[in-house]
C-alpha cells in the first residue's frame, strides 16, 4: 500500500502562526511536531517511509525535506504552482499509475489531528484489504459526528454492506456540503450522516481512470507532463505545462461523478478534528467543554472557553476576567479575537494586502 499526503494549503485562519511562506501543517499547533509530522507518525510502522509520498507546493521544498529526513527524495511531489486539490491529485495518480495501477492508496491531509491513532491504523488496514481485492472501488473514510457541525461536508451513508475485523463497511449514498445549523441538526439526530474527513483509500488505476473519464482535459494536460517521468526533462516539462491544467477541485472533478455503486464508507469515531481555524484547535484539544486552551507562558485567572497560545518564551501573557477569546502571541503579531469571530481573520489578512502589514501575512 502507498499513502499520499497533501500538504499544500495556506491555513489563512490559523494566522498570525499560519502564514504564507510557513503555512499551519509545518507549525508546531500540537506538542513539538507539526501536523505533518504526526500524520506520517500515524502511518508509521505498518507503512514504510519509502511507500509515503508528499505532495506539496514547490515553495515548501526546503522545509518538508527538513522535516521529514526520513522520506526518500523521490517521493516527494512538487507542485510549481498554487491549484486546486483536483490537479494534484491527478498529478500524484498518475505517477502511482506508472508504478503500480492496481495497489491500494490512502489518499490523506497534513492538518489534521487523530486522537484515536490504533483506531485509523485499523481502519486503514481494513480498507486496504477491501481494496486488494476490489481494484475498482472506493472506501471514504468518514467519523461520526460529535455535534451538528455547519462548517464541515456530509456524506450520506446507506445500509450495511459487511464487517470486516469488527469496522463496519456502508453503502454511499451521496455528499451533502456545508449545511445550515437546521439542516446540521437533522444530520446529526438522523444517523444517517457522517462527517466527510477528506480521506480515501482506492488504486490509482480506479482515479486516474475517473480522471480520463470525467475531467479528461486534466488528463491529458497530466499525461502530457508525465510522458517525461523518470527523464531529464521531467522538472522542466512540469513546471511549463502545470500552469495550463484547469484549477479545479477533486470533488467537482471526480467524486461527484462516481457511480455510487463504486462507493463504500467507513465511519468510526478516530478522535479526528480539522484543526483548521483556531476554534476548531480549542474544541480538538480542551479537556471539557468551555475550558480553556493555552500554550507558552501564560497566567490565568477567571479566564474561561478561550484559547491562549503565546510563542515568545522570553513574555509573560497575563490574563484576568475574560471569556471566549482567542488570543495568539507571536513576536511580530498579537491577534485578539472573540471566538465567534475566527472566520472573519482570512477577510483581515486579506484587507492587508498593499498595506505595510502585507509582509505579516
Amino acid at each position: 500500500m502507498k499513502a499520499i499526503i497533501f500538504a499544500g494549503g495556506a491555513g489563512t485562519r490559523l494566522w498570525p502562526l499560519s502564514r504564507k511562506k510557513s503555512p499551519k501543517q509545518f507549525e508546531k499547533l500540537i506538542g513539538e511536531k507539526s501536523t505533518l509530522q504526526l500524520t506520517v507518525e500515524r502511518l508509521i510502522p505498518e507503512l514504510s517511509y519509502s511507500d509515503i509520498y508528499i505532495s506539496t507546493n514547490i515553495i515548501y521544498k526546503n522545509t518538508v525535506r527538513e522535516q521529514l529526513p526520513e522520506i526518500p527524495e523521490e517521493n516527494f511531489i512538487f507542485e510549481p504552482e498554487k491549484k486546486d486539490v483536483g490537479p494534484a491529485i491527478a498529478l500524484a495518480m498518475g505517477i502511482f499509475y506508472r508504478l503500480n495501477p492496481n495497489e491500494p492508496v490512502a489518499i490523506l491531509w497534513s492538518d489534521h489531528l487523530v486522537k484515536n491513532v490504533s483506531l485509523f491504523k485499523k481502519v486503514i488496514k481494513c480498507a486496504d484489504e477491501y481494496i486488494q481485492k476490489n481494484s475498482n472501488k472506493i472506501i471514504f473514510i468518514a467519523h461520526k459526528p460529535r455535534y451538528a457541525s455547519v462548517n464541515l461536508g456530509y456524506i450520506h451513508i446507506g445500509q450495511k454492506k459487511q464487517t470486516v475485523n469488527g469496522i463496519h463497511f456502508y453503502q454511499f449514498e451521496g455528499f451533502k456540503y456545508k449545511p445550515d445549523e437546521n439542516t446540521a441538526k437533522d444530520f446529526f439526530n438522523s444517523g444517517a450522516y457522517a462527517w466527510n474527513l477528506g480521506y480515501f483509500v482506492t488504486t490509482s488505476g480506479f482515479i486516474y481512470g475517473a480522471f480520463k473519464r470525467f475531467a479528461p482535459n486534466i488528463y491529458s494536460n497530466t499525461e502530457n507532463i508525465l510522458s517525461s517521468y523518470g527523464k531529464k526533462g521531467y522538472e522542466s516539462e512540469l513546471k511549463k505545462r502545470y500552469g495550463r491544467i484547469e484549477s479545479i477541485s477533486f470533488d467537482n472533478a471526480v467524486l461527484e461523478n462516481l457511480d455510487k455503486q463504486d462507493a463504500l464508507v467507513i465511519v468510526e469515531d478516530i478522535g479526528w478534528s480539522d484543526v483548521g481555524a483556531w476554534e476548531a484547535l480549542k474544541e480538538a484539544l480542551e479537556d471539557h467543554p468551555n475550558g480553556n486552551v493555552v500554550r507558552g507562558k501564560v497566567h490565568c485567572e477567571h479566564v474561561g472557553d478561550s484559547l491562549i497560545y503565546n510563542y515568545e518564551d522570553h513574555k509573560l501573557m497575563a490574563c484576568m476576567d475574560l471569556d471566549e477569546l482567542i488570543i495568539v502571541n507571536t513576536p511580530d503579531v498579537l491577534l485578539v479575537t472573540k471566538k465567534s469571530s475566527v472566520s472573519k481573520i482570512t477577510k483581515l489578512t486579506e484587507s492587508f494586502k498593499g498595506t505595510e502589514h502585507e509582509k505579516l501575512t
